[in-house]
Formats: C-alpha cells, structure tokens, sequence
C-alpha cells in the first residue's frame, strides 16, 4: 500500500499518480489487480450506482457501505473516502463526529471534503490524525450554485483558487483533487503547493489523474465529459443479456455443456 508519504515523494520524483473512483469490491478488486496507487470512493456513487439524481442525496451510511466493500477488495491501496453533502459545514463538534465516523468505520486511509471554506475543519481533523483530501474547483455538491462548466477562468478567478491551494494545504490539507480548471492553472498550482495535486479535467500539468471506474470501461454511463477517455467498453452488456433472455425463453439455456449430469433418480422413479 502506498503512504502518504510515498506519494508526496512521488510528486518530489515527477512520478504521476494514478487514481481511480471505485465504488464497489469488483471494481476495487481490478483496480488493485492493476496496481492503481489509490482509489477514491466518491459520492458520485449516488448517481453512478445508486441512481440518485445528484450527489446531494447520498448519506454518510451510503458512504461507509461502499467504502468497506472498496476496502474489502482492495485490502493494499490508499482508499480515499468523499466526506457527502451535509456531513460538513453544520458545527464544528458534529463536522469532526463526522469525520471520526466515516475515518473509522470504512478502514479509509483518507477523507475528502469539497470546497475552501473548509480550512477550519481540515485544520481540525488533521490535529486529531484524520488525513483529509481537499476538493477544489468544481465541486459537484455545489453544482446548484456554480453548475457542470469550466471553473476559475478568469484571472480573479484563477488568483483565487491559487490562494485556495495554498490555504488548504497550510490548514493540512494531505492532497488536493483539481476538477475542470484550465490546465495552465492547473499546473501552476501543481507547482506552488508541495503536496500532490490530482487532476481530473486538468490538464497533465497535475501530479496525478482520476477518472470514475465507470467512465473508463463504459459501464452504464450515459453522458461523456470531455476530460474522460475510453479505455474499455462494457456497453455490449446490454447485448449478452438479451441473448441470455432469448436462449432462456427458447430453451436453450442451460445446455448440456452447462449442466450436471449426474443420474440420481431411477427412470422407475
């Protein structure tokens, strides 16, 4: 498993980070198999896997139910997990119960918050040994407010978001995830902060990448975002069970080569 320490030595060597979503022991399972430094179990499982209509609909128990499973299949890889909508920003008694809870009941290695207004409660889960992942840029939780589009593209914008890494990283902050920036910005505040930058929707100017396990392989995604890339298709799914459907109505299925043919009972029987 890699430690935080090893992958900030990775940023130090020029050595990228790969990260993957996951959501689930199968996928987790591959990741590892395809020694992936680090899976992140992203609220966008709501969406993804759950069919919620927004991020804003998934619970801190959703979280904690996927990331033991994540866990479970991927016993040797950094698992970062999202801190959902609403689990933060309340207090800061109930925002630290919050991240003690998710910290310690999914074995994570790490907890992701979205936003710069945060820099209290990363400060104070880093004074009790909770790692925390800052998200920044788009942040789907607020995309009622700032919607699915390029963030930080003016100069104001892009100074600001300078200032938000460097804020986040001196509360604590361990890792920053970088989403739909312009890629100059991206690589720019790649090399102001010392702590790994991942990127997704950056540009390749960033320490790492993410991408969502789904998006990869296709798996039952409909839209395409510009940042992500096909690597795998499990589209024809749809395909394999339709033909399983007409081999069972047509009785087809199971064949002999997919049967057990063991005589148990006697023809007088």
């Amino acid at each position: 498993m890699k430690t935080l320490n090893q992958l900030l030595a990775m940023k130090q060597d020029n050595d990228k980070i790969s990260m993957v979503t996951a959501y689930d022991y199968p996928s987790a399972k591959q990741a590892e198999a395809a020694q992936i430094d680090t899976i992140l179990v992203g609220d966008s499982l709501g969406m993804t896997v759950l069919g919620y209509e927004s991020t804003v609909q998934v619970t801190v128990a959703d979280m904690i139910h996927h990331t033991k499973a994540v866990r479970r299949g991927a016993p040797d890889t950094f698992v970062i997990v999202d801190v959902p909508f609403g689990a933060v920003g309340i207090s800061e008694a109930q925002d630290i119960q919050s991240a003690i809870k998710l910290y310690r009941e999914t074995d994570a290695n790490a907890i992701k918050a979205e936003g710069a207004h945060l820099t209290t409660f990363i400060k104070n889960c880093s004074n009790i040994g909770i790692p925390v992942v800052s998200h920044l840029g788009l942040t789907p939780q607020s995309v009622g407010i700032m919607g699915y589009k390029m963030q930080a593209n003016t100069k104001e914008a892009a100074q600001q978001l300078i200032n938000d890494s460097l804020e986040v990283q001196h509360a604590g902050a361990v890792m920053i995830v970088l989403e739909a920036v312009p890629s100059d910005l991206a690589k720019v505040i790649a090399e102001k902060v010392d702590i790994p930058v991942i990127g997704i929707g950056a540009g390749n100017g960033t320490d790492g990448q993410v991408l969502v396990y789904h998006d990869i392989l296709n798996y039952g995604v409909e839209h395409k975002a510009k940042f992500v890339k096909r690597y795998g298709d499990f589209s024809s799914g749809v395909d394999a069970l339709n033909q399983y459907n007409r081999e069972v109505k047509a009785g087809q299925f199971p064949d002999a080569e997919h049967t057990y043919k063991k005589q148990i009972l006697s023809e007088e029987s």
